[in-house]
């Protein structure tokens, strides 16, 4: 029995010991340090958007002890993502995963480096679900959740396997219970898109809106509730369309809308300059109008 939890201990000592010269300090906030990953061997590195708390004198310290200044690519604050950028070279990014493997009850080990050294808890996968929409409409590809203890400055962290593959990073974004992780595999569609563009590139509408429940009634729009709108940008794409305060949109392409997320999920995946059919109830009368949606980043 011993000699089974010694070998236990050394395995997970090396699976720290390998995954530290990947993960980095990031002086990104007033406070304190945060952690992120170096995503490519030419000085990408991948933070949390909640650690990036301002665009300029960035700093992230590597594993060797150097601190280099990092630039701003671009954030994603619907994922929670930031991708940075340092003058480096040869730097080491971890192996992916293969996800579709990862099971509940698997060990998983977190690596964080909020100071100069690294640091590391033990847990295991305690959810693992289908992909999700975040609060502000952001997606997620799969539900990942660990019980692995997420102290200060671990946001940004690696959590990596048995073996040391990453399987995604920590975030405190999304959940003041649970410590959340965003899969490898949203972390690569993501960072693409930053790459590319700086951001990503969302469908824009133009409104402020609230959920509310129809009257039975008007049940004949094909949903039971709708988004009320409160508010109309002045030459936004709804205001061109003579979208009015007031007007209940209840579906865009034939999808419902019942809550704000759901109009936030819709444009998350919508391209700017695509034209799309409105559903709206105005003063009890059904409408379809035709919106061009605008780009927001």
């Amino acid at each position: 029995m011993s000699t089974d939890l010694s070998s236990l201990s050394q395995s997970l000592a090396s699976v720290v010991e390998r995954t530290a010269p990947s993960v980095v300090r990031v002086d990104a906030r007033r406070r304190r340090c945060a952690t992120g990953i170096i995503w490519s061997a030419d000085g990408l590195i991948l933070t949390t958007s909640q650690v990036a708390e301002h665009d300029s004198h960035l700093q992230v310290g590597l594993a060797d002890g150097r601190t280099l200044s990092a630039e701003l690519i671009g954030r994603d604050a619907s994922t929670d993502v930031a991708l940075l950028k340092v003058d480096a070279t040869g730097l080491t990014p971890l192996t992916p995963a293969p996800l579709d493997g990862v099971k509940v009850g698997h060990l998983v080990v977190t690596v964080a480096r909020p100071g100069r050294t690294a640091r590391a808890t033990l847990g295991m996968v305690s959810a693992h679900g289908d992909g999700w929409r975040t609060h502000a409409g952001g997606r997620v590809d799969r539900y990942l959740e660990t019980d692995a203890d997420l102290p200060p400055g671990f946001s940004g962290g690696a959590l990596v396997d048995a073996t040391g593959q990453l399987v995604g990073v920590l975030s405190a974004a999304f959940s003041r219970t649970a410590a959340v992780v965003i899969p490898h595999d949203t972390l690569t569609r993501v960072t693409s898109s930053l790459r590319e563009h700086g951001g990503i590139r969302r469908g824009y509408l133009g409104v402020g809106a609230y959920p509310v429940k129809l009257p039975q009634h008007q049940w004949a729009a094909g949903t039971e509730a709708g988004l009320i709108f409160l508010s109309v940008d002045p030459e936004g794409p709804a205001q061109k369309a003579g979208l009015l305060i007031g007007d209940v949109l209840v579906s865009l392409d034939g999808q419902a809308l019942h809550r704000v997320e759901d109009l936030l999920g819709y444009l998350g995946d919508a391209k700017s300059g695509t034209t799309i059919q409105a559903r709206v109830l105005r003063a009890g009368e059904v409408k379809e109008v035709p919106i061009t949606l605008g780009r927001r980043s």
